[in-house]
């Protein structure tokens, strides 16, 4: 994504674009997988180096809150962050925690049988599978 593009996104969503805004988001862009906020700052530091780390969280936080990136389950240890923004669901490694994407469209559809309980507003279903990866299943 370029810069314009970011401006654009932090416009759609009400946000100011500020230099450090700027280079955390670039940084997520170019990480694969499913990245922890500490990994993230690693790769911030290097281009910002007075940025501390509860700067990168409270923008993290704010990308978050404002649905430009997600959270992936946090029952895996640390925070892992979502850039894909494209409808999908996860496998989980349960020996290393490796994280990878399921797209949507590899799964049947996913509905509850009953409905939702009284009250209750789904925004999204979200289905993980958990086994073993390649390199953890070799092993």
């Amino acid at each position: 994504m370029q810069d314009a593009d970011f401006r654009t996104l932090c416009a759609g969503y009400g946000l100011a674009v500020t230099h450090q805004r700027q280079v955390i988001w670039d940084t997520l862009l170019g990480m694969h997988g499913h990245p922890s906020p500490e990994e993230v700052y690693g790769k911030v530091r290097v281009r910002i180096p007075s940025i501390s780390l509860a700067t990168v969280y409270k923008n993290i936080r704010t990308f978050i809150e404002h649905g430009l990136l997600s959270e992936v389950s946090l029952h895996h240890g640390s925070a892992r962050l979502e850039t894909n923004r494209n409808p999908h669901h996860h496998m989980v490694c349960t020996r290393c925690r490796a994280i990878f994407d399921l797209d949507d469209e590899e799964l049947e559809p996913v509905c509850l049988r009953k409905g939702a309980p009284q009250d209750f507003r789904i925004h999204r279903y979200s289905v993980e599978v958990h086994g073993l990866c390649v390199s953890c299943a070799t092993e």
